[in-house]
């Protein structure tokens, strides 16, 4: 057969006869032939998956139960467009540029996406440089070209910090996560709008890095202080079951001495005993329809799609309860 035959029989173009197909294809099928991806993409077509770059420490990523079910949601919803999803674990921002570099550059990828959006952050410039179609996970819009899908954290925030007023706590701490990522700081905000307000003169906020471990750390910081908090807010729900153990180990009973909330709520949260109360979202959805953003995008590259999900709401469990002086102004009356 000559390499323009077989050519037409592979990609279903017409110019040879329907036996002369059927003969190539079912060869190909016997010999397990497919096409080389990075073949097709040189000669103009798409490579057929949507790359995404995790700049954080694996360890975390590991264990933590958020990234697992957004991460299911982007594939399979990617998966029913016959879209693999490249990912790659890196160990900063300039590396995650790299990446993005090396893969526009070889083809390896058709669009971004983007999570963890920073302070000022140099990766929108880059991918508007690359030209690539790209799809902000968690961010709202405001990224130039660049599209999103997020959620409403500061709205999310500022419902614990109410509730946890009406309960009577006005020592309200937050185990946040990295100061440089936009979703720390409108959290953080969140708490000091919402403290202001409320008249909460001790909320604050101490950041980490989103392990267990110093999420423990943090706080048996904020629990060994002779001011200690009476309400903790996790921004996940991985550091609040390590801070839920330090505070049975350091024998602050959850609720009747310290009340938690998380953010997420996963599985972790449901388990604990007590059960961790925690602001609500489906994170599986999540990832769903940023993968749906994602194939609008590779669709209509000219287009910015700016979707609003929605915002995570509280879902009360054993792990809150009133402060002991609300209780006993209830009991009085």
């Amino acid at each position: 057969m000559s390499k323009g035959a077989v050519s037409f029989a592979l990609n279903g173009r017409p110019g040879v006869s329907a036996a002369t197909r059927a003969r190539i294809l079912r060869v190909a099928e016997e010999i397990n032939w497919r096409p080389h991806s990075a073949a097709r993409a040189l000669g103009g077509a798409r490579a057929g998956a949507v790359g995404l770059v995790i700049a954080r420490p694996a360890r975390t990523l590991g264990v933590e139960p958020f990234f697992a079910r957004l991460l299911s949601g982007l594939q399979a919803e990617l998966s029913s467009q016959s879209i693999a999803l490249h990912l790659m674990i890196v160990e900063d921002t300039q590396a995650e540029i790299d990446t993005y570099q090396r893969w526009v550059s070889e083809r390896r990828v058709d669009g971004l996406v983007l999570i963890d959006l920073k302070v000022r952050d140099p990766r929108i410039a880059a991918v508007e440089q690359l030209g690539i179609p790209t799809v902000v996970v968690g961010g709202p819009g405001r990224h130039g070209r660049v599209s999103s899908v997020w959620a409403d954290d500061r709205a999310a925030m500022l419902s614990a910090v109410e509730y946890l007023a009406v309960l009577g706590h006005t020592r309200i701490a937050h185990v946040s996560g990295l100061p440089e990522f936009q979703h720390t700081q409108r959290r953080a905000r969140a708490l000091r709008d919402a403290a202001s307000r409320l008249s909460l003169p001790r909320a604050r906020s101490l950041h980490t890095d989103f392990s267990d471990a110093e999420g423990a750390a943090a706080t048996r910081k904020l629990l060994a202080g002779a001011d200690r908090p009476t309400a903790i807010i996790y921004d996940s729900d991985l550091m609040a079951v390590a801070g839920l153990g330090v505070a049975l180990e350091m024998g602050v009973g959850v609720p009747d001495e310290l009340s938690l909330i998380s953010f997420d709520d996963s599985v972790l949260a449901q388990l604990t005993h007590p059960s961790l109360t925690a602001l609500s979202r489906d994170t599986y959805r999540f990832g769903v329809q940023a993968a749906q953003a994602m194939v609008a995008v590779l669709a209509d590259p000219t287009a910015t799609k700016n979707h609003k999900t929605e915002t995570p709401r509280l879902i009360t469990r054993e792990s809150t309860a009133p402060t002991r002086g609300n209780r006993l102004s209830d009991k009085s009356v």
